[in-house]
């Protein structure tokens, strides 16, 4: 089982995160004249919180490049979606630190941590390592049974990360379509089988269907059969 069939395996299950959360794209400009404007049942007040989280920047630039390489090891491109980054969870999680505070401490924290080991082991922050040293610092901390004690705090950090970008991929547009997440769409319904009409007694009345109903609707009316 590859990565993101893991990850798919976790989200259907039970999203260790906590929550899944989803973000709604929403209209500066719009909003700023109609704050009674709502977004999937959102309140005025709730509309207008998320536009000033949206508006509001915590990571730095620094920060940003480094989650970026982060989730698109975690989530990579493959042949059946984006990677990370195309599902915009970058910026997911940016708003997601905004809207839950607690998570800022972790985040900015695990990365100078990341970066910090990286000096150590290579004389250069994270994201100006080569490829494979990228994950071999990754490798060190993203299986929590092999991790060695001293890698604790990367380990707790890299959970998260990885959980933050699960949610954010997974609930994303092109995160469901890799989850083959059909929601509520219509389908054909092509009648009851008739050995179940047997076995309860029922049957079609024929010509109650063709009189009512066109013939690629005749399964829709069920009556009694004495």
């Amino acid at each position: 089982m590859d990565r993101r069939e893991s990850l798919k395996a976790l989200l259907i299950g039970s999203v260790s995160s906590g929550v899944i959360l989803s973000a709604c794209e929403t209209s500066t400009k719009d909003n700023a004249k109609s704050p009674k404007t709502q977004y999937y049942g959102r309140t005025p007040d709730e509309v207008l919180r998320d536009e000033k989280l949206q508006n509001d920047k915590f990571f730095t630039d620094a920060e940003m490049k480094a989650i970026t390489v982060l989730v698109d090891i975690i989530i990579p491109k493959d042949e059946t979606s984006g990677s990370a980054t195309d599902a915009k969870v970058p910026e997911f999680i940016e708003f997601i630190v905004k809207d839950q505070p607690k998570n800022q401490l972790p985040m900015r924290g695990g990365l100078r941590w990341l970066d910090v080991q990286s000096q150590k082991q290579y004389g250069k922050i994270f994201t100006d390592l080569e490829a494979d040293k990228r994950l071999a610092m990754v490798d060190q901390i993203a299986f929590p049974e092999k991790a060695a004690p001293e890698m604790s705090q990367g380990v707790s950090f890299f959970n998260l990360m990885r959980n933050l970008t699960a949610t954010g991929f997974f609930t994303s547009q092109m995160g469901l379509k890799d989850l083959g997440y059909k929601g509520n769409t219509p389908n054909e319904w092509d009648g009851v089988p008739d050995d179940v009409l047997k076995q309860y007694n029922l049957a079609y009345d024929e010509k109650l269907l063709a009189v009512c109903l066109k013939k690629e609707d005749r399964t829709k009316i069920m009556t009694w059969e004495d």
